[in-house]
Formats: structure tokens, sequence, C-alpha cells
């Protein structure tokens, strides 16, 4: 099987009128598809029950994107059963067959990527760049995924024993579960399934709940694909629930996870016991988010610093695991970047992302309060230059907080530690780079990073020892790109499993060693 070279999916512009008017149209096209109910799809079978997660738009939650029946501990039971079932048959697939599902999925994104767009929009709240840049980044992992496996599966070198012939082959592991979050609903939810898949597992996936409406378009669309019923088993429901059932159950063989810290370790330390009649240790991959931060010393270009800056903390309302929180300057330049900065957040629109506005409403009222919490808490431990407040009335304005930047920080306060997931950046001055460097690594995180300077000493000296599993000279920290960036944190960011990178598929296999007398 013979697929094109890999390239990153290119972006449409949204400030061409043409393309705008068509995103618009999007949305009124779903909008008429707004209140449903979806099921659990379990193997063949929709199951549709009364008890449902309410989704409803963040930026205007009496708007009701969807009621999702959620799944009980017996669900759980049922799809591990199925799910094993189909894997005997899966497995035995033809790998050019498991991949031809993906290239399939990928394409019928690409022909329909405004509609997904406009799911995004609307269920989780981001603009139109975001969103476009999500349902990229789908096609990405579903293309990227797809090559990976014809390259990694069939090759596997191993040197001849005299009088012997001697091979290795990966298998697939079994019965993968994936607990996905709800920033990137369509992107990961895909990727963190789809790779398992293509190297021959099946999977049980449950959403986020905030996000579980543009999850069942995704199952949509594989199915359409021709993934076989029972490979991929749609769960959503409770974590404490579901996804509890499911981690802990001994048929599930692999956890896949992306979210908070708290939940991440739990799931870790569940998985690691073996439960009766279990016959594997569980393998695990988490992602965890971070505490990000960005340097920039005395010699950097501070207006496209400043620029970076805001846009890697302020795109998709903070609410990136990769965006940044910490931004560490130098005295020399302290005042000048801090001006700029502010400047430019004040020049952010807030609003309906729907209006194509910039910083959107954070996802729920949970995270609404906790940001809440923290801006409280900002006056005490800095001073804010813009911003500070939030929604006083939630439910009439949606969840929004308003982009604020907390200047003189110090760099081991609760605004400087605490993973907060907000329109929240908090700036730190540093006698020096050399300062820059121990505040920089002093989190418990290690996931994303970076550093604006023009001294190459400096920025050699940054790639030797800013410890984060994805670092970036002279540019934002977000935007990881599928087949460029392989995506993973160090300490308690995660496993580093980097998604999107060229080894990400072998979490999901094992190697058997097969030798032969001749």
């Amino acid at each position: 099987m013979n697929l094109p070279e890999y390239v990153n999916e290119p972006y449409a512009d949204y400030t061409v009128a043409d393309n705008n008017a068509a995103y618009r149209a999007a949305l009124e096209n779903v909008r008429g598809q707004l209140g449903r109910d979806y099921p659990l799809i379990i193997g063949d079978q929709h199951i549709m029950l009364t008890d449902a997660i309410l989704s409803v738009n963040p930026c205007n939650p009496q708007q009701v994107i969807g009621r999702v029946s959620s799944a009980t501990a017996a669900h759980a039971q049922q799809a591990l059963e199925v799910a094993q079932t189909a894997f005997q048959s899966w497995k035995n697939t033809s790998l050019e067959t498991r991949v031809a599902v993906l290239v399939k999925a990928a394409q019928i994104i690409r022909e329909r990527k405004l509609e997904y767009n406009a799911w995004l929009t609307l269920e989780v709240g981001k603009n139109y760049a975001e969103a476009e840049g999500e349902t990229a980044e789908a096609v990405d992992f579903l293309e990227y995924y797809a090559r990976s496996a014809l390259s990694l599966l069939k090759t596997v070198q191993t040197y001849q024993l005299p009088g012997e012939h001697d091979r290795a082959e990966y298998i697939p592991l079994g019965v993968g579960v994936s607990i996905t979050p709800w920033n990137f609903p369509f992107a990961i939810f895909l990727g963190q399934a789809c790779a398992p898949i293509v190297a021959g597992n099946t999977m049980i996936v449950k959403p986020a709940e905030d996000s579980a409406v543009i999850a069942y378009k995704a199952i949509e669309l594989l199915l359409e694909a021709g993934l076989p019923h029972g490979v991929i088993n749609y769960l959503p429901g409770l974590g404490e629930v579901v996804g509890d059932a499911l981690v802990k159950h001994p048929m599930t063989r692999f956890i896949s996870f992306t979210g908070s810290k708290s939940v991440g370790l739990h799931i870790n330390a569940e998985a690691a016991k073996v439960g009766a009649g279990q016959k594997w240790i569980k393998r695990v991959t988490l992602e965890l988010g971070g505490k990000d931060s960005m340097i920039i010393d005395e010699t950097a270009d501070l207006e496209a610093a400043a620029s970076a800056a805001v846009a890697g903390a302020f795109g998709f309302a903070g609410q990136k695991c990769s965006a940044l929180s910490r931004l560490i300057v130098v005295d020399s330049v302290y005042a000048q970047v801090l001006e700029s900065v502010t400047q430019k957040v004040k020049a952010l629109t807030v609003g309906d992302p729907a209006d194509n506005k910039y910083v959107n409403a954070v996802i729920n009222q949970e995270s609404l309060e906790k940001s809440k919490h923290y801006l409280e808490i900002a006056p005490t431990e800095g001073r804010v230059t813009v911003g500070g407040s939030a929604s006083s009335n939630p439910e009439t304005e949606g969840y929004f907080v308003q982009p604020t930047v907390v200047a003189d920080v110090k760099p081991h306060a609760k605004l400087a530690q605490d993973e907060i997931f907000a329109p929240i950046l908090t700036v730190i001055p540093v006698k020096d780079f050399e300062e820059a460097v121990q505040v920089f690594n002093n989190t418990d995180y290690g996931l994303t990073g970076g550093i604006f300077s023009s001294d190459p000493q400096r920025l050699e000296r940054a790639e030797r020892e800013l410890h984060v599993g994805n670092l970036y000279l002279n540019r934002k920290i977000t935007g990881a790109m599928v087949g460029c960036h392989p995506f993973g944190g160090f300490n308690l960011s995660g496993t580093d499993s980097k998604a999107g990178g060229p080894d990400y598929l072998l979490h999901f296999v094992q190697m058997k060693s097969i030798a032969r007398k001749i």
C-alpha cells in the first residue's frame, strides 16, 4: 500500500470573506441539529438511556447542544466483552485494511471540516481559527498514524543465528480504554483511539462529559469510514462511574488518558493493581498538563516575544495544557515587556466564538469558580495590570473570565505553581538569565516551554537545561504540529508518550520473537 508523502493539513483563512460566510452558514446548519439525544454505541447496538449528560454551550449555557446517554459499570462490562470478541478478528485483519479506514476517515473530515468546526465552536467555545486548527490536527493524526503503521509495524530488524531463521513481529495488545479531555475533543479523541486501532487493538472510548456530542460525531465518521462494529465502542458517562470501572477491570489491557494530574495519577495507581483473573500488567500512557513558562531575556526581539506570549497565554482562553501561564522576564526589559503584553491583552476581543471573538468562555461552572478563586488571590500575590474579573451571572452571561495579567509574582507563589487552565498569565521578574533558568525548572510539571533570545549560547544552553518535553525557541509555545513536534511532557506532565511522534504506536503493541531451527 503506497500513500503520498505525509504533510500537515493546511488551514483555511477565515479573514477571507467567502470562507467566513461559509463558516457562519455551517454554524446555522449545526444550530438546527442542537438538542438531540445521543445513545451509547456498544458493538452494533445503539443504547438510549433516560439517565443523560447535558452538554451546553459554555458561552451560552441555556443553549443545549445535546443530551448524551450516561453509561454505567454494567455497560462497561458489556463493552469490554464486545471489544474482546471484536479483537479476535480485528487483530487478524490486514494492516492495509486497517490503514485504509484511517485514510478514509481523514478524507471525510476534509469534506465536512466546516461542520465539525461548527460543532467545536458551539460545544466547547472554539473560535474559527482554533476550531480549524483542531480539525486539521485530527486529519494529521489519522494520516500520520496510518503511515506510521505501514513503516513501523512491518519492519523489525533481527540478525540471524547460524542454523536458524530468526524474526520478530509486533502484535497488538488487546482491548484498550481511551479517556479524553474536553479541550481537544475531536483531535485528541480521534488520535488517542485510532493509533491503537490501526495497530490492531479494539477500543472503548470515554469522552469528557462537556464534549460528548462532538465525540459522537467522531464515532459516526469512523463507522462510515468502514470500521467494523465492536472495534470502537462509545461509552460516555461520569468518570467516577464508568471511567473507574473500565480502568479497574481485569479485561482492560491498556489505558490512554489525557486530562488532569489528579485523575491521571489515580488512574495510574488503580491500573497498577492486578485484578482477579488478570493475566497482564496494564500499560498506561498519560498526558497530564503543565505549568508552562517562557523566558524573555534582554537580547530578545521584544515585540515578537510579547506577541508570542499573548498568543500562547490567551488562545482558547488559556485552556490548553501547552498554554503559557508563566512569563519569566529579566529585570532590564521587564517593564517594557510588561507594558507591551498588557496593551496587547487589552486589545483582545472577548465574547462568543460564533462571532469569532478571540477569547471565549471557560468550559463550565466548575472552571469558572476555580478561575474566580485565583482571581481573588491575584492581588495578594502580585499586581493585576489588566482583567481580573469574571462573569457574575454565568447562566445568562456565559462562563467568561476576562483575560488577566498578574505582574510581579514570586516564583513559588500559588499563581506561579498551580495549573489554573484559564486566561490568567503570571509575569515573574528575574535578575538575569541564570535565575530565569532556575525559575523555569521550579515546577512539578515539564510539558511545554520556550525562550526568546538572540544569544546563540543561551539558546544552546536552553536546549540542554530547560526541562520540558516540548521546547520552543523564538516562537509561541502552543501549536504543536503532528509529525513535526512529537507531543508529551516530563515530570508530572505525564509519561512523555509523544503523540504524533514516530514511536507512538509502540505503546500499543508488543514484540514477539520467533526463532525456527533450519
